[in-house]
């Protein structure tokens, strides 16, 4: 199937939840040369001086400096960290999703397949968490909730937002890939468009959120693999990453 966009690309701060907003960037637009244009990450081959003012593109589009962005060196785990505040080059944790109760700073997380999930809790804590197949199978949204309600916030009062992704249609896997990664999220397993196993991480995740106590879930319904506008790691292999990045108003 060849790549097609479902719906445009070009996107705004939208609000999730009373008290946050939310932004996807995408692959357009940046100063980086093919095949990288608007990418954010500094591990996938691109030139450093690119990526930086690439970033600070995207704290713009968010209304932020480009030091109030948190970044993570993501590593298909479960570890959350809190960000107490603005990271210098050290500070950036080795885990798979973050959280802050600090307003302005916006939690980012780097995809080009896998789903970036964003939580929002109208007390004041906003996360980010980077779901692949094996962080989603490993429970790292669950433990994002977890490590926020610990905090002071409310699953019952959180709110979601499940991004781009690559659907279960194109992600096709081995059998018993699916097999070992159903028995711990039965919700994940699908069948490809090849009639063959598959993968649909957001489906996944949507029932983690659901048995987390989580009710106000939506998911941005793009598959990276069909939309041109976004990244895809599965479709073209040497590719960027775009973010998902959320952030207290007050």
């Amino acid at each position: 199937m060849g790549p097609v966009a479902r719906e445009p690309e070009a996107r705004e701060p939208e609000a999730l939840g009373p008290a946050a907003l939310a932004l996807f960037t995408g692959r357009a637009g940046g100063v980086s040369g093919a095949p990288f244009g608007l990418n954010l990450s500094g591990t996938v081959g691109d030139a450093a001086g690119a990526v930086a003012a690439n970033r600070r593109l995207a704290a713009a589009a968010c209304g932020l400096d480009p030091a109030d962005l948190a970044w993570m060196n993501q590593v298909h785990g479960i570890r959350v960290s809190y960000v107490p505040g603005r990271q210098a080059g050290p500070d950036v944790p080795a885990a798979d999703a973050i959280f802050t109760d600090v307003p302005g700073l916006a939690m980012s997380v780097l995809v080009a397949d896998c789903a970036p999930v964003l939580l929002a809790d109208p007390g004041g804590l906003v996360g980010a968490a980077h779901a692949g197949r094996e962080g989603m199978a490993a429970g790292v949204v669950p433990a994002l909730v977890a490590a926020m309600t610990a905090a002071g916030a409310d699953p019952g009062r959180m709110h979601a937002l499940i991004g781009p992704a690559i659907c279960g249609r194109c992600y096709e896997v081995p059998d018993a890939l699916r097999a070992r990664v159903a028995a711990a999220v039965p919700e994940a397993a699908c069948q490809s468009a090849a009639g063959t196993a598959g993968l649909d991480i957001r489906a996944g995740v949507r029932a983690q959120l659901r048995q987390a106590g989580v009710r106000e879930v939506r998911t941005d319904p793009r598959c990276t693999a069909e939309s041109p506008g976004l990244f895809s790691y599965r479709r073209d292999g040497t590719t960027g990453r775009f973010a998902g990045l959320v952030w207290r108003t007050s």
